[in-house]
């Protein structure tokens, strides 16, 4: 069978198809393969019209791009690594865009890479580019369905064709919107492939020093909080993560057996805050909340130093309530294993440290006189800075006798450690410090770059405390860093209204539509009278919405039955109705002559050119005569061109 070869004005609209539906993909893509990938694309685009590429440089191509793509996403299997190689294949067959077939190929890789940029975001920025994609899309479909008819190339102006792809839209929306709502939602995906290949920035359940640059130079947001009430100051804001008791010399690790067990004592003080936190995907089992939480988040569980979990990992958008009081007392009485773990050293790394702190001791220190000493040591000598030098294997002898700059990671670690020597039981917790107030809303916003670390020492009478050593350099400076002076509010006054703006337009968009899943369904069903819905009424209702959406739709489809098959006819049509908006009615069997006669005579001035493209639009139709592409098109402006006066008075003859 021949391959019907691909018109020019056909292959213009799939390649913008294509490129338009690669945005929203390549938006997620890292900056050095997109552009390797766009480059690769426009030089297929612009050479491979005349004369195809050679086989081998295809296979060439394909072995080097997809080599590209798996070291992007660190030789990993998962979905961004598909993504990755979507967009790849997609520049590629850009060189293969020759024929009908080849066309109809293209576009569709290219409206699967929308659909698949949201498997990465569901942000409403992918939204937004993806609704263009998908329309130009159906548009390139349109002129591949007229190509492969046999229907003669027109030239159509950018409005029509944006009204024409915005009902295409339209049609699809009511169908669109009962699968949103209706259709049966699951707790868990229905595909076995591994999330992201490349983990995002966040609170890790491991600590090593240098590890968190990437973290504290992130400005996207970790988590939104909404309070109740009046919220306690920032400095006070000190939102609970992973706490990591194991240290090896170099890296902190947190304890699975006191993390999943059972949660600590806890005596409630008389400050308590009520609020809720709404978190970003993370697609781990991390929780956050502010110091202390009194009890797990609904549906969740309280790790035995109260730092929160979730049940499964956190791929979408998290909501839970919390209350939380910084006054409460925290196991009064310290169980003998978490003793032992809060004390134990590796052997053989840092003596110096070591050895100050038995000397603290020798001296006759007790714990609170060693705190402050170290406190007071860190105060008076440390620099903060994230341009800390690499420490080797001793890190905290390194870090406190040599270098004595670093941030947070080195603070804590080195003060544990400290700790630990001197027989105090700590530990090291991670989590976010401060945050930002949105105005707009009056929520805060705790980013990336508010990730902390600080200290948790165990003193008799009091439990748990938390020490933060990176505060004792400056904590002025710590918490300027740690939260008003970063993110949001870092542009000044002439940015930040726009972003507050932007903050919240993405949290409502959060609350309306990634929020909503298996247990807001179960409400809906609920408010339509299901109490407890069993899987087969879910199915029940989503089948009843969904076959009315789509009579709705058959039944506007059958409205416009009548419609132009053809772009002539429908600037024919188009002229019709603005002479009927006019006054001057159009009876459905009246011919296209007869009608521009009456029309001529209502408005003289106009009568030629209403018997002139009336006689040529009936030549065209009904004779077949000057069919050509170039004619057509001409006839469509001519008959787009012409405007009528909106009131005339009728003259004699002009009735039918």
């Amino acid at each position: 069978m021949r391959e019907v070869a691909l018109p020019p004005e056909v292959r213009r609209a799939c390649l913008w198809a294509a490129a338009v539906s690669a945005l929203p993909l390549l938006r997620l893509s890292p900056w050095w393969l997109a552009a390797v990938l766009l480059a690769v694309a426009l030089l297929a685009a612009f050479t491979s019209v005349r004369q195809p590429w050679p086989p081998w440089l295809r296979v060439l191509l394909t072995f080097a791009l997809t080599g590209l793509a798996v070291a992007a996403t660190e030789f990993r299997f998962g979905r961004d690594t598909g993504c990755a190689l979507l967009l790849a294949m997609l520049a590629l067959k850009v060189a293969e865009a020759r024929t009908l077939r080849d066309a109809r190929s293209l576009v569709g890789f290219g409206l699967f890479a929308t659909f698949a940029s949201f498997l990465q975001d569901q942000g409403p920025l992918t939204l937004l580019l993806a609704l263009p994609a998908l329309a130009i899309t159906l548009d390139a479909f349109a002129h591949l369905a007229a190509a492969q008819a046999g229907a003669p190339t027109v030239r159509i102006a950018w409005r029509q064709r944006l009204r024409r792809m915005g009902a295409m839209l339209a049609l699809a929306l009511p169908l669109a919107l009962a699968g949103f709502w209706f259709y049966p939602r699951m707790g868990t995906p229905m595909w076995g492939v591994p999330e992201n290949a490349v983990g995002k920035t966040g609170i890790s359940g491991s600590m090593s020093p240098g590890d968190w640059l990437d973290v504290l130079t992130d400005d996207s947001p970790a988590f939104r909080v909404r309070f109740d009430g009046p919220p306690p100051p920032r400095t006070q804001m000190y939102w609970r993560g992973p706490v990591l008791w194991n240290f090896d010399g170099r890296t902190w690790r947190r304890l699975s057996g006191i993390s999943g067990g059972k949660p600590a004592a806890i005596a409630a003080g008389a400050t308590r805050y009520r609020y809720e936190l709404t978190l970003e995907p993370t697609e781990k089992r991390y929780l956050f909340a502010l110091d202390w939480p009194l009890r797990a988040p609904a549906n969740e569980h309280m790790g035995g130093d109260l730092s929160p979990w979730a049940s499964e990992p956190v791929r979408a958008i998290a909501r839970y309530r919390l209350t939380s009081s910084p006054d409460a007392r925290i196991d009064a009485e310290l169980p003998s294993l978490q003793r032992r773990y809060a004390l134990q050293l590796p052997a053989g790394f840092n003596p110096r440290t070591r050895a100050l702190a038995r000397q603290w001791r020798d001296e006759g220190a007790d714990d609170a006189q060693v705190i402050q000493r170290a406190l007071a040591w860190i105060h008076r000598d440390f620099t903060y800075t994230l341009a800390a030098p690499p420490l080797g294997r001793n890190s905290v002898d390194e870090f406190l006798y040599d270098t004595r700059e670093g941030f947070c990671e080195h603070f804590s670690s080195s003060f544990v450690f400290l700790m630990r020597a001197a027989g105090i039981p700590a530990r090291v917790v991670t989590g976010y410090v401060g945050g930002y107030r949105n105005p707009m809303g009056d929520y805060w916003v705790i980013q990336q770059s508010d990730a902390h670390a600080w200290a948790e020492v165990w003193l008799a009478g009091r439990g748990w405390v938390r020490v933060d050593p990176t505060a004792a350099v400056d904590p002025a400076r710590v918490f300027e860093r740690y939260g008003s002076d970063s993110g949001i509010a870092s542009f000044g006054g002439a940015l930040a209204p726009m972003l507050n703006l932007g903050d919240w337009l993405r949290r409502g968009w959060n609350d309306l539509l990634l929020s909503y899943d298996v247990t807001r369904q179960q409400l809906l069903l609920r408010a339509m009278g299901i109490e407890q819905a069993q899987n087969w009424q879910a199915v029940a209702v989503f089948a009843t919405v969904a076959a009315l959406a789509l009579a709705l739709t058959l039944w506007w489809l059958n409205r416009r039955t009548g419609a132009a098959p053809d772009p002539v006819l429908r600037a024919w049509r188009r002229l019709v109705r603005r002479l009927q908006r006019a006054g001057l009615q159009h009876p459905r069997s009246e011919p296209a002559q007869a009608y521009a006669e009456r029309a001529a005579r209502r408005w003289p001035a106009l009568a030629p050119q209403l018997r002139s493209l009336s006689a040529r639009f009936a030549s065209w139709r009904y004779a077949g005569a000057d069919s050509t592409p170039a004619a057509a098109r001409e006839l469509i402006r001519n008959l787009d061109r012409l405007r009528v006066p909106r009131r005339a008075e009728p003259s004699r003859g002009d009735a039918p």
